[in-house]
């Protein structure tokens, strides 16, 4: 039976930056070890706040950030601050799998928004203003897209903000948490680059995909001075704050974020480029696009679907074939997009060749 190989995995094959272990290891040698609050470091809030923005933007400082353990806790304690009984959740997609159950959990009414691969998963506003209702409490995306690797610019931002003007209850809650790996000249836009006069801008970040601290189990949220401390008291009120060693190593690669990623964006480029040579071997597909951001791609196999199935069940049993010859992709069903499939491509360069080979068996 073939080795199985993995190209399902959310987390890269990065190496611990040396920044990151240096600073834990200086901490942990601190004994006792410090017990900081529920918010976070000081330091590390502070620093986060600091990254340039624009002149405009909304002003942030230490107050409007939250240490979380991991992205996910972020996410969910903005989401059980903000929502109310009945509210609901939009959601562009193809999404993330996982924000499905978040808002579940969170009390919130999912409402999704699809998108189109014909034109690049766009987002008009005038596309957003149709979907918006009074009910609408939060529009929760991802830039870049998890799993489009979609990069949407400041204009389509500009825009969805107008559209959100119109509504005074909605919040706009992005997850930027891919957002150093990019592959154009542009750099990266976060919804913090924007004023906020309603005090309405929520983003989720963390240290896993762009800085490589993987299996630390950090994150972040940056949010109206109100909210962040809704959310402290939350996290205070149901855990504790991430250990002080772990805080000093986000705060290392936080300062040297241009070299830590730019370190992993070099490690990429050549398996970015092997899979969509791959993939643009597969007539079925349509040509497809080089990802702009993340560390995916998602092409559209529903031609080779096999036909008498519902979509959702024809999407898995394609999925089912693929594990048989021993290959881990994510079903595109999880991401509301049947035949679909995210494949990452931060693989040593040797197993995605051996995937690629075993995909072409199942698919030709």
């Amino acid at each position: 039976m073939n080795t199985p190989v993995s190209l399902a995995s959310g987390y890269g094959n990065f190496a611990v930056p040396p920044e990151a272990a240096g600073a834990a290891a200086h901490a942990f040698q601190t004994s006792p070890l410090t017990v900081l609050p529920a918010a976070g470091s000081e330091a590390l809030r502070a620093a986060l706040a600091g990254r340039p923005r624009p002149a405009d933007a909304a002003p942030l400082g230490p107050a409007n950030v939250v240490i979380t353990p991991g992205a996910k806790a972020a996410l969910f304690a903005l989401l059980k601050t903000v929502l109310r009984p009945g509210d609901e959740v939009l959601l562009p997609t193809p999404s993330w799998f996982g924000f499905d159950e978040l808002v579940a959990r969170a009390g919130g009414t999912l409402r999704t928004l699809p998108l189109s691969p014909d034109n690049n998963y766009a987002l008009p506003a005038e596309q957003l203003r149709g979907a918006l209702s009074s009910r609408t409490r939060v529009l929760l995306f991802t830039n870049p897209g998890n799993p489009t690797g979609r990069r949407y610019s400041r204009a389509e931002l500009a825009g969805w903000l107008q559209v959100a003007a119109e509504f005074p209850d909605l919040y706009l809650l992005s997850d930027e948490i891919y957002d150093l790996i990019y592959f154009e000249p542009e750099p990266p836009v976060s919804l913090l680059d924007f004023p906020d006069p309603r005090g309405r801008h929520l983003v989720v970040n963390g240290f896993s995909k762009s800085l490589a601290l993987i299996g630390w189990g950090m994150g972040y949220l940056v949010a109206p001075a109100p909210v962040a401390a809704a959310s402290a008291a939350w996290q205070h009120a149901t855990g504790a704050a991430v250990p002080a060693p772990l805080q000093a190593a986000a705060l290392a690669v936080t300062e040297a974020a241009a070299e830590v990623a730019g370190r992993l964006l070099q490690q990429l480029r050549p398996t970015r480029a092997y899979l969509h040579d791959f993939l643009a071997t597969l007539p079925a597909t349509g040509q497809p696009l080089l990802p702009a951001g993340t560390y995916y791609a998602f092409p559209d196999l529903r031609a080779y679907l096999s036909s008498g199935l519902l979509p959702a069940p024809a999407s898995a049993e394609l999925m089912s074939r693929l594990r048989t010859a021993g290959v881990e992709v994510v079903d595109g069903a999880g991401c509301h997009a049947p035949g679909f499939a995210r494949i990452s491509y931060a693989v040593a360069e040797a197993d995605l060749a051996t995937a690629c080979q075993r995909m072409t068996a199942v698919l030709r």
